[in-house]
């Protein structure tokens, strides 16, 4: 397999974190971002979006990020990292769509304000972040995982912007139970640190 990747994206990084965790090997090929390289013609031919990560296997090309994890569950990993069960499977796609939504438009938004000088409003982006950070933190309450019993994808979509929303200055310190919750991930075997960068709330990062 090859992941293609950037050591900065947190997208990217939630598949190196999968395929580390459940023990899967795949060669990392680094796109260079500010050169471009995402938009050339033999990366859109991977992916016509010209986005971060794709997932090459033999044959099969899925690009992303929350759709690789599906694919690497579905075909790597251990039972139990993408339940069956209907309530829990829909459960774990309701996490997987608060990644990609609220998330994404939350502490990953105010994380590239700081970090690329993305051009989002940084009270409202900084707001969101505090909206769902407290929504998790919630509904952490009397869990140790987001969607079952046991870590699933949905705790490996979540986490890494999650962990570096203090880049954005986006502040963790009140939310308790998600800070118990990330540091129950960094336990897990296997477990693959995101790169951290030194802007926004550095001395929380």
């Amino acid at each position: 397999m090859k992941l293609y990747s950037h050591p900065l994206s947190g997208h990217a990084h939630r598949a190196r974190l999968f395929l580390s965790l459940i023990g899967a090997t795949a060669d990392i090929v680094d796109v260079d971002l500010a050169a471009g390289e995402h938009k050339s013609l033999d990366f859109l031919a991977l992916n016509p979006f010209g986005q971060l990560p794709v997932l090459q296997d033999g044959e099969v090309v899925v690009s992303d990020s929350n759709a690789i994890l599906v694919y690497l569950a579905k075909k790597y990993a251990p039972e139990g990292w993408l339940p069956e069960e209907p309530a829990a499977a829909a459960t774990v796609q309701r996490w997987l769509s608060v990644a990609a939504g609220e998330i994404a438009y939350g502490p990953c938004a105010a994380r590239l304000v700081t970090l690329f000088g993305a051009k989002f409003d940084t009270e409202e982006v900084i707001a969101r972040a505090h909206r769902i950070l407290g929504l998790i933190d919630t509904h952490l309450v009397g869990r140790e995982w987001v969607a079952t019993t046991r870590p699933t994808i949905a705790d490996v979509a979540l986490y890494s912007y999650t962990a570096r929303a203090p880049e954005g200055n986006v502040d963790r310190s009140a939310y308790r139970n998600v800070t118990a919750w990330l540091e129950r991930i960094e336990a897990l075997p296997g477990f693959q640190s995101f790169q951290k960068s030194p802007v926004g709330i550095v001395e929380a990062a």
